[in-house]
């Protein structure tokens, strides 16, 4: 064989042919998903595609003598069947279509064929015949196989056709276009096959087999309008140039010729200066040109961005940097529909940290219910952690997305958005632009996408700002709402305060008479001579209650005058020494019944301006109120010292007493309120009318009292405590402080006189 004669070339160009498919099958084996049925039937189809290219290879090479034209066309027609049948499968696996009818039509059609290859039926030599045409039993093998083919080819045609005309997002119908100059492809290269015209090395098959690989196992592709515009505008420059250089060339130099002093070079030198200047006019021509007849939008990123920063950097109301974000990216970028999303950080039940979305809406607008996406949630991984662009066309596709919710599926797919842009501000997610498809039915392209993070980065300053302001507003709101509770609080305590007074008033003086008369006929009733000995212990009980309810009924009555601020006061000089030392001596009892030990060391003070009756009942509280929270066998102590004068509450001076106990002590959160009335410590099954039981109640006006007769003389009354425990006892310190008035010029303080007393049995204090 000759070494570069036609049929050495074409068995060389079959040889390429199966070098290209073995190449083919590789990357597409390396590429393939397991998951992913397509990928492994793309395999099976480069692999039959190679066989054949390798059959072509073989009979073109000499290999296969025997095989003449008619019997390689029908080697090559069943192939074309079986390839027809594999790409339908390919494209329902690629369209994700469920169903296995197609399979079982292919599997039945191919056993058809087997039958009658092996001549099973006892068919004649012809089957059909009118005289002039017949059809032999061997055409009636290669006719079904070429009716399948057809049947196959159509079925692919209608499927990828009828998914074009019913997808909605851009780039699905993008991914489908892709499969008209496939099946161009394929269906050239066979009818050429069919009609014993057979190409060398079957190209076209070739060409449509590399594409559908590229198709199928790529996720994203170039947007085939661009694409096609890229080749229409270097066709048509291409051409325009051409024909101007010929027209130049054939045309023009020509007429110069018969100039004198014609010189080729500098005529080719002028027409090259002349096309270089025309190019980029011409080429901005083509563009448009194309771009019309396409319907290709071009967006102006530079200028929209310019005047998107300018139109939204001043803006703080939340809603009106929606309304106007959108509406710039709307119609510079002539979208079908846009929205802006609100991003907030939560914790869920279960301790993980959330996304809430929820849309900037108008009231007017129809309403989207926000969407929680938990941190580690795809879609949240995808625009949080990762900080990506999130195309509905990945959502739908990637193997990433498969475990989203049918819910979340739907919420993104009512939005009918194709792109998601997050928008973060120091390093958080705080907003989300979420917008639609394009009037022109474009998807959007590298560049689109480029703007659009660009817009979603300038968003972020200017949305966070409105967020603070929107949350400032918030809270303003929420202050002055609180502020209004907190008023109407106070107005209803203060009424409920003139209540309690009111009813203090109201009982201390009704109460009082009718106590004043039983008390009297009771004493009378138990000094009458004829009195039998047996009602004597219940005449007394009755004398001691009454006594007790007329100590109540002067304490509320004294109460009620302090807040009615008519407290009369009978100032004289008072030793508050004296004041203590008779306190005590009056609840010696309650110390024994307590097994108490008191300890009163009070040094000579100077006299203050009192009145001795309503102060000693302060002293007397304050005592009372350390046997009750001092446990059996603890120790109280009563000490005092003179105060220096200060600028502030005493200017000259004044008397400090300190009650000392090792009793159960204070809450520090309580310190205030067991000076107000009725305030009582613990639990109500301990109020009990003995005064001298362990934590026992009262009605809860001893201390208050104390403090309104301290105030009302000028003075201050506070404790002093570690806390409240009643196994450490860490007791507390009652602090009176009462003032001391200034003498005249040449007058000297009176002083009182030092007390040192000590009751029950005195345990050294323990340090």
């Amino acid at each position: 064989m000759p070494a570069f004669t036609p049929q050495f070339l074409a068995f060389l160009g079959t040889l390429v042919g199966v070098a290209l498919y073995v190449a083919l099958l590789v990357w597409a084996i390396r590429r393939r998903s397991d998951q992913e049925l397509a990928a492994w039937l793309i395999v099976v189809y480069l692999a039959a595609a190679m066989l054949l290219q390798g059959v072509e290879a073989l009979w073109r090479g000499d290999v296969i003598p025997r095989m003449g034209v008619s019997d390689f066309v029908a080697v090559q027609t069943f192939g074309a069947f079986f390839l027809s049948f594999l790409l339908i499968l390919i494209v329902r696996a690629f369209l994700r279509l469920e169903g296995w009818l197609w399979l079982w039509v292919g599997a039945s059609w191919a056993l058809i064929l087997a039958i009658l290859t092996l001549d099973v039926l006892p068919l004649p030599e012809v089957i059909w015949t009118n005289g002039r045409v017949m059809l032999p039993r061997e055409g009636l093998t290669l006719g079904w196989s070429l009716l399948g083919w057809l049947i196959f080819m159509a079925g692919t045609i209608v499927h990828f056709l009828t998914a074009q005309h019913y997808l909605r997002q851009p780039s699905h119908r993008n991914r489908i276009s892709y499969w008209i100059p496939i099946a161009i492809l394929i269906s050239v290269n066979d009818l050429l096959l069919f009609a014993y015209l057979p190409v060398v090395g079957a190209p076209l098959r070739l060409a449509g087999a590399a594409l559908i690989a590229y198709v199928t196992l790529n996720h994203h592709l170039p947007d085939s309008r661009l694409l096609l515009r890229r080749i229409l505008i270097y066709v048509v420059t291409t051409s325009l140039i051409v024909i101007f250089y010929l027209i130049s060339t054939l045309g023009v130099q020509p007429l110069f010729r018969a100039l004198p002093n014609y010189n080729p070079l500098i005529t080719g030198a002028m027409t090259a200066i002349l096309l270089a200047m025309l190019f980029t006019p011409m080429l901005g021509v083509v563009q448009r040109v194309v771009d019309d007849l396409l319907d290709i939008q071009i967006t102006d990123a530079g200028r929209m961005l310019r005047q998107y920063s300018e139109s939204i950097s001043n803006i703080l109301d939340v809603q009106r940097l929606a309304n106007v974000a959108m509406g710039l990216i709307l119609e510079e970028m002539e979208l079908r529909r846009g929205f802006l999303f609100l991003v907030d950080t939560e914790t869920m039940p279960d301790g993980r940290r959330a996304y809430r979305l929820r849309a900037v809406r108008s009231e007017q607008e129809r309403s989207i219910p926000p969407l929680v996406l938990a941190e580690d949630h795809p879609i949240a991984v995808h625009l949080a952690r990762e900080q990506k662009l999130l195309l509905q066309f990945d959502l739908d596709l990637l193997p990433k997305f498969q475990e989203v919710g049918f819910q979340e599926r739907q919420w993104f797919s009512r939005l009918d958005a194709e792109v998601y842009a997050p928008i973060f501000a120091n390093r958080r997610w705080i907003g989300l632009l979420a917008l639609g498809a394009k009037l022109s039915g474009q998807r959007f392209s590298e560049d689109d996408l480029v703007t659009v993070a660009a817009l979603a980065n300038q968003t972020a300053v200017a949305l966070e700002n409105a967020r603070l302001v929107d949350h400032l507003v918030k809270l303003n709101q929420r202050l002055t709402q609180a502020y209004r509770d907190l008023d109407k609080a106070n107005r209803d305590l203060e009424q409920l305060d003139r209540t309690k007074s009111d009813f203090i008033s109201i009982a201390s003086h009704e109460l009082r008479t009718p106590l004043t008369v039983m008390r009297g006929y009771i004493e009378m009733l138990s000094e009458h001579p004829s009195l039998d000995e047996s009602l004597k212990p219940m005449i007394a009980a009755l004398h001691k209650s009454t006594l007790r309810l007329h100590e109540i009924m002067d304490s509320m009555f004294d109460l009620a005058q302090i807040d009615a601020r008519a407290l009369q006061l009978y100032l004289q000089p008072v030793d508050t020494a004296l004041l203590v030392r008779n306190a005590c001596l009056d609840l010696r009892k309650l110390l024994a019944d307590r097994q108490l030990a008191l300890i009163v060391d009070v040094p000579a003070l100077p006299l203050i301006r009192a009145d001795p009756n309503i102060l000693y009942k302060v002293f007397l509280h304050l005592v009372n109120n350390a046997i009750k929270f001092t446990p059996n066998g603890g120790r109280i102590e009563i000490t005092g010292r003179l105060v220096p004068p200060n600028r502030n509450d005493l200017p000259d001076g004044g008397v400090e007493i300190v009650v000392n106990d090792t009793g159960v002590g204070v809450d520090p959160d309580f310190r205030d309120l067991i000076f107000t009335k009725f305030y009582q410590p613990g639990d109500l099954d301990r109020h009990s009318t003995s005064k001298s039981r362990f934590k026992g109640g009262g009605i809860g006006l001893g201390l208050a009292l104390s403090k309104g007769i301290v105030e009302a003389h000028g003075g201050r009354i506070w404790v002093e405590s570690e806390g409240y425990d009643e196994e450490r006892l860490p007791g507390s310190q009652f602090h009176v402080l009462l003032p001391l008035s200034r003498q005249g010029d040449g007058k000297t303080q009176p002083m009182g006189s030092a007390v040192r007393w000590e009751f029950g049995v005195v345990q050294p204090k323990q340090t």
